[in-house]
């Protein structure tokens, strides 16, 4: 049987895959748009093609997992995030955007699913080992995506197509969760386990609990009508948000706002990335050491005197070091917000897609809010419409505490 430790590692791997592959089809997005020949809305519209099908896939996941458990819901998701890049690739190749569009709804259908059923692997392992690892497996997805743009920069320079690119990237993210989730713990979720063995499991039900089911349709229904579990979809969401306008617009508000050029641009996303990768490895010490909600509360404040420093100040160097706040304020919500969702092991995986599902509206609300109000305002300032999310995910942080008999540190 695999240890909690080996379980650990392979985790991690499974999210540098995912990561590795969804940074390798975005960094091929320019030569994408010149292949069919789109315009920026035509873009903007097509991105949106790949949410719709997470969004719409998402909330199955929980049944899926509990009927197939997660590592196979991660081989068959993995497999589907592969089928839709090579249909997306052979789209770009060929012309063709029905095609593509096709192959990114797959993508986000695999994308989503993998997504959410690695969250939950992800903190059954940690509640084996006894303390917070969940945003050490969220940096291996930021150093996946890391790798993911370095190589689609180099294969990009040396001109490689990019079906030839994505099909390689994908087969090769697919390999790596093959060998891993073997290594996978022999969990047990959802309906697998008797009845009352929840309070086994994470010692009291949930207090924001209305119905008893926790399994099939009716255990997914009642995720979704607990208080506790939508108060934590809350926290993600505002975390998704704070993190996704950052990824999306931080180089372009970088070069419009202080009118520099594309490489400041870049630095500045490599300064919100590197902060954030840098926050999710120290974290897990602090999480254990002070409690998820102070920790929250802190890193909110963070993100919130990060975005107004970027926005207001005007100097590049001094608006860098608020993107650096940013980073840091914004790496934890969504990985500690994974693990409160799976305090208990007999909801925990419909309480994860649950609030996975209100995460990815993110993708949804994110772009066009910031694009909209940067028409009037200009980028740098549109990004202080963050600071709602993030005052509604503070309002909520208490949400986050574990529940009685988890074993975690209760603030």
């Amino acid at each position: 049987m695999p240890t909690a430790h080996a379980a650990a590692r392979a985790v991690f791997a499974v999210f540098a895959a995912s990561g590795f592959a969804f940074a390798s089809w975005a960094s091929r997005l320019p030569a994408v748009r010149d292949g069919l020949s789109f315009s920026e809305q035509d873009m903007g519209l097509l991105l949106l093609t790949g949410s719709i099908g997470s969004v719409a896939a998402i909330p199955l996941s929980g049944l899926v997992a509990e009927r197939i458990g997660t590592a196979r819901t991660i081989l068959l998701s993995a497999g589907i995030l592969v089928a839709g890049l090579t249909v997306a690739g052979l789209g770009v190749a060929a012309g063709e955007h029905i095609a593509v569009r096709i192959g990114l709804v797959l993508f986000g259908v695999g994308a989503g699913v993998w997504d959410a059923a690695m969250n939950l692997e992800g903190a059954t392992v940690e509640q084996r080992l006894g303390r917070a690892v969940m945003p050490v497996f969220h940096a291996g997805f930021s150093f996946g995506t890391v790798v993911g743009a370095g190589v689609g920069a180099l294969v990009a320079t040396a001109g490689v197509p990019v079906a030839w690119h994505v099909i390689g990237a994908g087969a090769l993210a697919f390999a790596s969760v093959v060998v891993a989730v073997r290594f996978f713990t022999p969990a047990v979720v959802g309906a697998a386990l008797p009845d009352g063995a929840a309070g086994a499991a994470a010692g009291t039900a949930d207090p924001g609990a209305v119905t008893p089911p926790s399994s099939g349709i009716a255990g997914l229904l009642a995720a979704w009508r607990e208080s506790r579990t939508l108060a934590i979809g809350l926290v993600v969401l505002a975390a998704a948000l704070t993190e996704g306008v950052a990824n999306d617009w931080v180089s372009l508000a970088v070069v419009d706002g202080f009118g520099t050029s594309d490489g400041l641009g870049a630095v500045g996303l490599a300064v919100f990335l590197t902060a954030m990768t840098a926050a999710r490895l120290a974290g897990t010490r602090a999480i254990d050491r002070y409690g998820r909600v102070p920790v929250l509360v802190l890193s909110t404040l963070f993100a919130f005197a990060g975005v107004l420093t970027f926005a207001l100040v005007p100097y590049l160097w001094l608006a860098l070091v608020g993107v650096a706040l940013w980073g840091l304020g914004a790496a934890l919500g969504f990985p500690m917000g994974m693990s409160a969702a799976s305090d208990d092991p007999r909801r925990a995986a419909m309480r994860v897609a649950a609030v996975s599902t209100i995460a990815y509206t993110a993708f949804f609300v994110g772009p066009p809010l910031i694009g909209f109000v940067a028409h009037t305002t200009g980028y740098r300032l549109a990004v202080l419409v963050l600071l709602v999310p993030m005052v509604l995910g503070l309002a909520v942080a208490r949400s986050v505490r574990p529940l009685p008999g988890s074993g975690l540190r209760r603030e």
